[in-house]
């Protein structure tokens, strides 16, 4: 029993810190523009795909993973400028429909260029799983833990201790005050976008060696992204980490115990629960700095 418990939970922080990091993407968009960007699965599917393409075609890991990454990013800011920037007054049905468009548009296209099929990437090392009482865990979840945590310290550098992140902080506290104070608050939505597609496709990228990817991965795993995002407190970053992974272990719990047909509805159930008792999610309502 210990072993199958483990099993279930190392299953479920693997790919709860994938919504995590999809969480993250959320919140950072959110506290700059108030938008609810729905095309940040999409982000997640290109960085798979995109450093899937790449390591087939024959380059190094990390040209192909710097190129999955950047391409994401460059991707996050074309929609800001063509897509938000235009319309960045509109009300907020307008905005969440316009990245739902968007995201439509990415995936026809990406389906267009590599096809329907399935992707596959293979794993960053060869090292055989560790047994861990009885459980197994792969290798390359260690590589999926390792590299979060470097993406999150990275985040909280930026933010603690650089100029650019602590106007981005401005931004998202108060923007007529950011304005004032001479902070270019269109810069920031700017790179808001670039930061939260990159995190998305670093997200895809270190899930794929253990799920497999196609064209229209990004549907599910950015819905449970949002999810991870509402039940941590949509616009708290350590509110983005804790939903992800409690999304992520509930999900592998409820398929393991009750049944792998609930997975995906695991997620939704829960996030009915939190908003009835906690309308502003388990952090939301605790947290003074929102990015």
């Amino acid at each position: 029993m210990l072993a199958e418990f483990l099993q279930f939970l190392f299953s479920g922080l693997t790919v709860g810190t994938t919504y995590a990091l999809a969480a993250l993407g959320f919140n950072l968009i959110y506290n700059s523009s108030n938008v609810i960007n729905f095309a940040q699965g999409e982000f997640i599917m290109l960085g798979g795909m995109l450093a899937a393409f790449f390591t087939h075609a024959g380059l190094h890991w990390p040209i192909a993973f710097a190129l999955a990454i950047l391409i994401p990013a460059v991707v996050g800011i074309l929609l800001e400028k063509l897509a938000i920037e235009p319309v960045k007054n509109a009300d907020t049905v307008s905005l969440i429909i316009i990245t739902i468009g968007a995201s439509l548009v990415i995936r026809g296209l990406v389906q267009i260029w590599l096809g329907k099929g399935v992707h596959n990437l293979p794993a960053f090392s060869s090292h055989a799983p560790f047994s861990i009482l009885g459980a197994v865990l792969l290798p390359q979840s260690l590589w999926v833990f390792g590299l979060a945590a470097v993406a999150l310290a990275l985040l909280w550098y930026f933010f603690s201790r650089t100029l650019a992140g602590k106007a981005m902080l401005a931004t998202a506290f108060n923007r007529v005050a950011a304005e004032l104070a001479g902070i270019n608050t269109n810069w920031v939505l700017f790179m808001s976008f670039a930061m939260a597609a990159a995190l998305g496709a670093l997200a895809g990228i270190l899930i794929t060696p253990i799920t497999l990817t196609t064209y229209d991965v990004g549907i599910m795993l950015g819905l449970k992204g949002f999810v991870a995002a509402v039940v941590g407190g949509l616009g708290n970053g350590l509110g983005a980490v804790v939903g992800g992974l409690l999304v992520g272990v509930l999900e592998a719990m409820g398929a393991g115990y009750i049944s792998s047909a609930y997975k995906d509805a695991i997620p939704f159930i829960l996030i009915l629960l939190i908003l009835f008792f906690m309308p502003r999610g388990l952090l939301g309502g605790k947290s003074t700095d929102r990015v």
